[in-house]
């Protein structure tokens, strides 16, 4: 039935079966509007989405820095805690002597 079309357009081959109808071109390009519009939100929301595991990410290095430090902080606490007393003890076994 198309033999003979193929080198037309999709257009052009309905209009020679006499199948094309200004009509059904119009439902055809509002459903391409549709399609890009779906595909054009769908990339929106990836995008949001990838936005949204990065500054996740940001937030978990931040909570791991913010730990880090916590953790340095304890360990020079206790360094200057065994250190005093370590010092204490020395002054005291020296005027014992």
């Amino acid at each position: 039935m198309t033999r003979g079309l193929e080198h037309l357009s999709y257009e052009e081959r309905l209009r020679e079966l006499g199948l094309f109808s200004l009509e059904k071109r119009e439902e055809r390009r509002e459903e391409k509007r549709r399609e890009e519009k779906r595909r054009e939100e769908k990339r929106r929301e990836e995008k949001r989405r990838e936005e949204e595991k990065r500054e996740e990410k940001r937030r978990e290095e931040k909570r791991r820095e913010e730990k880090r430090r916590e953790e340095k902080r304890r360990e020079e606490r206790r360094g200057e805690e065994r250190g005093g007393e370590g010092r204490r003890g020395e002054e005291r076994g020296g005027e014992g002597r």
